[in-house]
């Protein structure tokens, strides 16, 4: 058989869909019930949406909240078009444009159900925005959650917590935010000081927080905000960029958040800078210092932008490079 781009394209996406669970109501929908598929035809298999892993007793999930694409030009404040065309290549990934999955984690851990940011919500674009969906399929229930943990302000990991028409989405559970952030978001004179490009960003964080600001408790890095789960100082892509380390048991977790976007290419490349680094140098020193933690000390990361399930290793791949090796599927 000629192995043409389609494909390669229809079999990858087929053999993605094995071992996870959950997925989409309109997948779900659109999956056939019963029946053959039409001759020479390839099984329609729904798009599946979580992951269930275990970490030491704790129990992580991801929950997948859709994709965003971007053009290629202006993404690398420190790499030309086609450096990061050949690297896309390199990774078999396309090179027309940039694709950003979005992947949040639930952590189940010392009787609390955990979430770990919160996606888009409602103000994602036509091929995000499906957390709720993807939650609720994966047998969870927002009045479940206890505790939500935000690694910063960024839209796509906030904007889960509060519906287009105002309401909470988490009703009883304690919303924790890392201080440096909240420091820097809320305030007014920085909010008043900052280019037009970033004032959304600073409107955005006081309409999901402002209507709750006395009954968020915001944490520092060091302190643990659930049983088992350490805040991370990950500064550099915001002021505050947290990321989480998880311990149960013998297992760990080194919980990324946006130290990368896509590993496939900034783990590559640890030294570009992607535009929404606030702080490019901060953010690089950050980069290096977890990837070479998690490839020293061989610990199991997830990423916030990786392809989903978004979990795996590090290795080194030379004197300044790195790669993410995906973790092998269990049902158990």
């Amino acid at each position: 058989m000629t192995m043409n781009r389609r494909t390669a394209l229809t079999i990858g996406a087929l053999g993605a869909a094995a071992g996870l669970i959950g997925a989409p109501r309109a997948a779900l929908a659109q999956a056939p019930a019963t029946g053959a598929p039409a001759t020479g035809a390839p099984a329609p298999i729904a798009n599946t949406s979580a992951y269930r892993f275990r970490v030491g007793d704790a129990t992580v999930t991801a929950i997948h909240d859709g994709v965003a694409y971007r053009p290629l030009e202006g993404f690398i404040k420190n790499a030309t078009v086609d450096e990061l065309k050949a690297t896309l290549a390199e990774s078999f990934l396309p090179t027309d444009r940039y694709a950003i999955p979005f992947t949040t984690l639930v952590v189940q851990t010392g009787g609390k159900l955990v979430l770990l940011d919160t996606g888009l919500g409602e103000f994602g674009p036509p091929t995000a925005g499906l957390w709720m969906a993807n939650f609720r399929a994966a047998g969870f229930d927002p009045a479940q959650v206890d505790t939500v943990v935000i690694s910063h302000f960024h839209g796509d990991h906030i904007g889960g917590l509060r519906r287009r028409d105002g309401t909470a989405v988490f009703a009883r559970a304690e919303i924790k935010v890392p201080a440096a952030e909240w420091d820097f978001w809320m305030d007014d004179a920085k909010a008043a000081a900052a280019p037009d490009a970033a004032k959304p960003g600073f409107a955005n964080a006081r309409r999901v927080f402002s209507p709750m600001a006395n009954d968020v408790t915001r944490y520092q890095w060091g302190q643990e905000v659930s049983p088992g789960i350490t805040a991370v100082n990950a500064a550099g892509h915001t002021p505050g960029h947290t990321a989480f380390a998880i311990a149960s048991g013998s297992g760990k977790l080194l919980v990324m958040s946006d130290t990368t976007n896509n590993p496939q290419v900034f783990a590559r490349n640890p030294d570009w800078a992607a535009v929404f680094d606030q702080d490019a140098d901060a953010a690089r020193l950050t980069r290096h210092k977890l990837l070479d933690m998690a490839a020293s000390e061989r610990m199991q990361v997830s990423f916030y932008h990786a392809p989903f399930p978004a979990t795996g290793f590090i290795a080194r791949d030379g004197a300044n490079r790195y790669r993410m090796v995906p973790a092998n599927w269990s049902a158990a």
